[in-house]
């Protein structure tokens, strides 16, 4: 029914202005011409302040409503931290430490889940259009938006605020799991790497300093790497994970892939050591 009622207030608001404009443009009868008090106080003011006044209050109501229940049950919290330019996700709930991902979200289909959106640098703007509305972040302001997904699925979500060069390639996507495996991924991101994998070492020496590979242990500047080989993108969908050696070509052109990226060059990288770390990431889902 909301439909309706939106479609019904549209259609009266239409009508009233198109009303207006026919008389202002009558030319076949005289008629004295009305005063500028009561075209500046009628139509300029009285008209747009009542009109706003009902968008507001019906605003206020469907917006509540639209938003998903929780139904008794607790919502699921997730926190979004907007940084220039990619998303860092964490999980506060889950068993044990808190989990650290970048650029995907993953909730539980069927269950409200309830963001809190920061940001580190500037404003962004947290939007999945299929999921909701948008929530800017603010720096020093958090904010929380709520989100359900129906079903199972993948969903894009962007940045919807313009905030710096990279703006376009700092997409996310959400994607939401069955309950069953909605706990496997959780355990999947939960695993520690292979302290004794051949690109460990080098990952350590020339990542660790940004980067974290292990979702409990967040720190450096960069995004937490965590699961990076099973996402659908790098760097905000700069790099799509059918690209050939996508590892081995981000490390060696990620200037020339995100351009302003905050990421050091490795052009002195030997490319030894940078196959060997690719490898590393590769193994990291």
């Amino acid at each position: 029914m909301l439909w309706w009622w939106m479609l019904g207030g549209a259609t009266v608001i239409l009508a009233a202005v198109m009303g207006l404009l026919f008389y202002a443009l009558r030319t076949d009868t005289p008629r004295r011409a009305p005063s500028t008090l009561m075209l500046l106080g009628g139509a300029g003011m009285a008209l747009p302040l009542l009109v706003l006044t009902l968008l507001l209050v019906f605003s206020l109501r469907t917006g509540e409503a639209l938003l998903p229940r929780a139904n008794g049950e607790t919502p699921f919290r997730v926190e979004a931290h907007a940084r220039q330019w990619w998303w860092e996700f964490i999980y506060p709930d889950v068993e044990g430490r808190p989990l650290h991902t970048a650029g995907e979200l993953h909730i539980p289909a069927g269950r409200a889940v309830e963001v809190r959106v920061v940001a580190h640098d500037v404003i962004h703007s947290f939007w999945v259009p299929r999921l909701g509305g948008k929530m800017d972040a603010i720096p020093g302001h958090p904010n929380r938006i709520r989100l359900q997904a129906d079903a199972p699925g993948t969903y894009r979500g962007q940045c919807a605020e313009f905030c710096g060069v990279q703006h376009t390639f700092m997409g996310f996507l959400v994607i939401a799991h069955a309950e069953d495996r909605f706990g496997e991924r959780m355990q999947a991101l939960a695993r520690p790497p292979a302290a004794d994998h051949p690109g460990a070492a080098d990952f350590a020496a020339s990542c660790g300093a940004c980067h974290s590979a292990d979702a409990r242990r967040p720190h450096g500047a960069g995004p937490n790497l965590a699961g990076v080989a099973s996402r659908r993108w790098l760097g905000g969908g700069a790099l799509a994970d059918d690209a050939p050696d996508r590892f081995i070509r981000w490390i060696a052109r990620h200037p020339e892939l995100k351009p302003g990226s905050r990421e050091p060059d490795h052009a002195l990288l030997p490319a030894d050591a940078a196959g060997r770390i690719a490898r590393f990431l590769e193994d990291l889902r």
